[in-house]
């Protein structure tokens, strides 16, 4: 039998019925009809009213594609040495302990090298990341520590002779280091460092000193217990006649021995202190570093983007010092790649787990007739359900990041770098904030047990917290997905190009400076409103909205407020305008991995998971799309009830969409997230 959205029986007569109106309308306005038949709504209700059908397998290979296998390997592993798993209760030392322990494991025993994935396959160690994050979450930022941050910044910062001496002894665990860049008044703001790093030409040395207490290096991962060597970030002095201060370079990177490689002793300059317990990630050592005129050599500056000669004569092939950041800060987008990318990585393991729960949880139902699942619930469905849907496109919004990434790495190309800095920045804050806020839904939807160390939600809420702050203040990063998207917008009204990601702007700002069409804004099909063109063409049209709004109002606000008070007036505009279009984005990611999926039955369900992820997506937001008249009141009814069947429809095969992300139950870890035997598995944890 047919049945209409809401799951009603529907009849020829209902259908006659809707034919009717439609005409009717159509005719009203002195238009065609639009352009589908009584067959095609006939099709469309049978398809609504058959069970989908996917292999889990299927669907896996599809997602995590050639790279499966070594994370795979990486599950065996760890799943293979007790020894190396995280216990629910740990002290800090002990956890610090561990995660070193598993992370030589990791590299030493099963024989991954991720620094030279880092640079020749960036996609590989990406999966690396992710599988490792899955074990445990601190290791997986321990790694990216060693390898993304300390042993990136050698290699993408520094040149051949950088390369030659450091590469092998990073890759091995031998030269253990880290990031020092954060200071204790300065994060995100990264050109007002204060740390100093002085030439001398007598000596043929830089003098790293930091200069007051504002500028110690704060929250320095593997600084407090494991690290050897540091990259640190200091303003580049010149010694110059005409100034006590000499002449400031802009911020550069250097090389500082902060332990010493036999004893392990901190060296004489260098002051370390733990940053002591936090909230989580505390299998991660943080310290805080204070310099006190630590001498190092001149070639332990890393010299790509500028050098000092012996007689203390800088170089440089980037004019300005502004350009030599912007140029630094395109080589270390990677540990934003890699957050937006590992952040996916927690929110399945979350979303695995809440959906097994609610799949086995039974609650209530009808009178004398056995409790249903508590997914039957609606309320239920619209808590979990469109979160699946987002954790399948952020997958693919990733993926294309990684992909983009690994382009950039190859070709250096100037656009192309923008393209991703812009991109990582975007997708790296949209993604890992709603994943915090993500976490929290999964624990409430298992009710008391959700509450359970041992059921993992904590632990995940606690060690992703922090994915919002580094690697830039989620907050940060979306102005600077505004600003770009504003400079996009400047040049096309100059007659500029735009760059590769902000390519639709050509028409959907097109689509914003015409009137709404009064037909289209009614028409309420399924058909209609489930077509990628018109879901893109509505994702679209908003950010081109909010594009072209916030532009006239910055202008304005600049006249009497100057440029950084008009930004601040309009700040919260700005916000909204970068997550809509990092919505757009990730939504035609998503639309084009469905039609690249070869497997039919693979492709149907994903259609639907990306149907019900555009249009809850666009409910969220139809006051805006209300307030233009670019969604009538009857069209908005009916997104709103098309969001509400697609939830169930994905909630019928959320079982095979789950295990399509192949997590093994020794890494989801909950005990209600087993998939044979959940409450054996719980009673037995608790001494039953």
């Amino acid at each position: 039998m047919d049945r209409d959205p809401n799951g009603k029986p529907v009849g020829d007569e209902d259908r006659q019925a809707s034919l009717r109106r439609i005409r009717r309308l159509a005719s009203h306005l002195a238009l065609q009809p639009p352009p589908w038949e009584e067959d095609q709504l006939l099709m469309l209700a049978c398809a609504g009213s058959r069970k989908m059908k996917v292999s889990p397998s299927v669907l896996s290979d599809y997602l995590r594609g050639k790279h499966r296998l070594i994370q795979e390997r990486i599950f065996e592993f760890f799943n293979s040495r007790p020894d190396l798993q995280t216990p629910i209760e740990i002290s800090k030392d002990a956890y610090r302990e561990l995660c070193m322990k598993q992370l030589t494991g990791l590299v030493r025993e099963l024989g991954i090298r991720p620094l030279k994935y880092v640079t020749e396959d960036p996609a590989k160690y990406f999966a690396i990341a992710e599988a490792v994050g899955s074990v445990d979450m601190s290791l997986g930022i321990k790694m990216g520590v060693q390898y993304s941050l300390w042993g990136g910044s050698v290699i993408n910062l520094g040149t051949k002779k950088h390369r030659e001496k450091y590469f092998e002894k990073i890759d091995n665990l031998e030269y253990t280091g880290c990031f020092a860049m954060t200071e204790l008044h300065h994060g995100s703001n990264v050109q007002a460092l204060q740390t100093v790093a002085t030439f001398d030409p007598v000596t043929d040395e830089f003098i790293i000193n930091t200069p007051n207490d504002g500028a110690i290096k704060w929250w320095i991962g593997n600084a407090a217990v494991h690290g050897k060597l540091a990259t640190v970030f200091a303003r580049l002095i010149l010694p110059n006649g005409e100034s006590k201060e000499g002449s400031d370079m802009g911020v550069h990177a250097f090389i500082v021995p902060i332990r010493d490689l036999e004893t392990h002793q901190t060296l004489p300059g260098v002051e370390i202190q733990d940053c002591g317990h936090k909230i989580g990630l505390n299998g991660v050592d943080n310290g805080a570093l204070r310099f006190s005129y630590v001498r190092i050599p001149r070639d332990n500056l890393l010299n790509r983007f500028g050098d000092v000669s012996r007689d203390g004569k800088y170089t440089s092939n980037l004019p300005t010092i502004n350009k030599r950041f912007a140029a630094t800060l395109g080589e270390l987008v990677g540990g934003r790649v890699g957050l937006a990318y590992s952040s996916v990585g927690v929110l399945k393991i979350a979303v695995t787990i809440a959906v097994r729960y609610s799949l086995i949880r039974q609650q209530f139902g009808p009178s004398k007739q056995p409790e249903i699942s508590i997914l039957d619930y609606q309320s239920h469905q619209h808590k979990l359900m469109p979160m699946l849907a987002s954790t399948y496109a952020f997958h693919f919004g990733t993926k294309y990041l990684v992909e983009r990434y690994s382009e950039m790495k190859r070709y250096h190309n100037e656009q192309l770098v923008g393209d991703v800095h812009s991109l990582s920045a975007g997708l790296k804050a949209y993604v890992t904030s709603y994943t915090a806020k993500s976490l929290s839904i999964c624990r409430e939807a298992c009710g008391g047990h959700g509450y359970a160390a041992v059921n993992r939600f904590g632990i995940l809420r606690n060690d992703h917290d922090i994915f919002q702050t580094f690697e830039g203040d989620n907050t940060v990063l979306l102005q600077q997905v505004a600003a770009d998207l504003l400079k996009q917008y400047k040049e096309k009204f100059q007659g500029g190009t735009l760059t590769v990601t902000w390519n639709y702007l050509r028409e959907s700002m097109g689509t914003y400076l015409s009137q709404p069409n009064p037909v289209t804004a009614r028409w309420e099909g399924e058909s209609h409103l489930r077509d990628p063109k018109f879901q893109l063409d509505a994702f679209r049209y908003r950010t081109s909205r909010l594009l072209h709004s916030v532009a006239v109002r910055l202008r304005k606000h600049t006249k009497n407020l100057g440029v950084f008070g008009a930004w601040n007036r309009c700040l919260n505009h700005l916000l909204t305008l970068a997550e809509s279009h990092i919505e757009s984005v990730i939504l035609a990611r998503f639309i084009d991995s469905v039609q690249s999926c070869q497997d039919k039955n693979t492709r149907g369900v994903l259609k639907v998971v990306c149907d019900l992820y555009a249009l809850d997506r666009i409910w969220n937001d139809i006051g805006t799309y209300r307030n233009a008249d670019y969604v009538a009141p009857n069209k908005a009814k009916a997104i709103h009830k098309l969001t509400e069947y697609l939830s169930f429809q994905v909630k019928n095969v959320a079982r095979e969409l789950i295990d399509g992300f192949d997590l093994p139950d020794e890494v989801t870890r909950a005990p209600i997230a087993m998939q044979s035997d959940p409450y054996a598995h719980y009673t037995q944890i608790v001494g039953f």
